[in-house]
């Protein structure tokens, strides 16, 4: 934790808009990065102009309807996507990198898996899909003397963005909850980076309170540090709450990808009940 008496103010984070655009892709390429992580490789004409700038980045992917096999998606309209009559199968994930022609997604493949996961571990080269956005981009803040981020598996293509992105030379603690220890070997940190991989064995998904007791056990650093924190929502309010009692009250973002029990979770929505804000 930070050592500051006082809470500081807020690190300014740049936002950079992007034009919001639907484009239509196909899968170009698929390889299992481990038993539970497939990156899928897509492209096509319109992925021209693509850009994702920030670690938090998400797109909205759009595959086949599970049942019908047809592929609903909506139009860029003046006020956001305009649905199609037939709701689309969609789900938002992190654009782990963009190349000339290509973009690669990394899909964590649950146990429970959902319309869009069981897709992905099926899809094969030339399957059609689409990708909508990013609308937007928040790149790392300007002068935090030190990162705080974590998160489970389905946070691993957001933190390798983060330690991507993050400026030179700026420390950064990295929590991780992990089952497999093939995901171990996903980011690449660099010498100022401390990883540390927190194995939860057999333990279910989203059951364990790994994450909460580290961040509790993590010793203090000086300065003003900047603490992102995503993966399931339930596991990440104590997470939360911790941070926000802390030094770096000001400066917390903790986002929920997905939730034990619930289908297409909102993760823009408050993940704990008690504190909206």
């Amino acid at each position: 934790m930070t050592t500051n008496p006082t809470p500081p103010a807020a690190l300014a984070r740049e936002r950079v808009r992007h034009p919001l655009t639907v484009r239509r892709l196909r899968v170009l390429r698929r390889a299992r990065l481990s038993a539970r992580m497939l990156r899928l490789t897509v492209g096509g004409e319109e992925l021209a102009g693509f850009a994702a700038e920030g670690p938090e980045d998400h797109v909205k992917l759009f595959v086949p309807d599970p049942v019908t096999g047809e592929l609903h998606v909506p139009e860029a309209g003046p006020d956001g996507l305009v649905r199609p009559a037939v709701p689309p199968t969609v789900r938002d994930y992190t654009p782990r990198a963009v190349r000339p022609g290509e973009l690669d997604l990394d899909v964590v493949l649950h146990d429970d898996r959902g319309a869009v996961s069981r897709w992905a571990g099926d899809a094969r080269p030339g399957d059609e899909l689409a990708v909508g956005g990013p609308r937007g981009s928040v790149l790392p803040p300007a002068g935090a003397d030190h990162l705080l981020l974590g998160g489970d598996e389905t946070a691993l293509p957001a933190l390798a963005r983060w330690l991507e992105l993050a400026p030179a030379g700026t420390p950064a603690d990295v929590l991780v909850e992990v089952s497999d220890p093939a995901d171990e070997a996903y980011l690449a940190p660099r010498p100022e980076h401390t990883v540390r991989y927190l194995r939860r064995g057999n333990a279910a998904p989203g059951t364990t309170t790994l994450l909460a007791d580290a961040v509790r056990a993590l010793p203090p650093r000086d300065g003003v540090g900047y603490a992102w924190f995503a993966g399931e929502a339930g596991s990440l309010v104590p997470v939360r709450r911790w941070l926000r009692a802390s030094g770096y009250r000001n400066n917390v973002k903790v986002d929920g990808y997905w939730k034990r029990g619930v289908v297409a979770l909102d993760h823009h929505a408050p993940i704990d009940p008690d504190d909206a804000g």
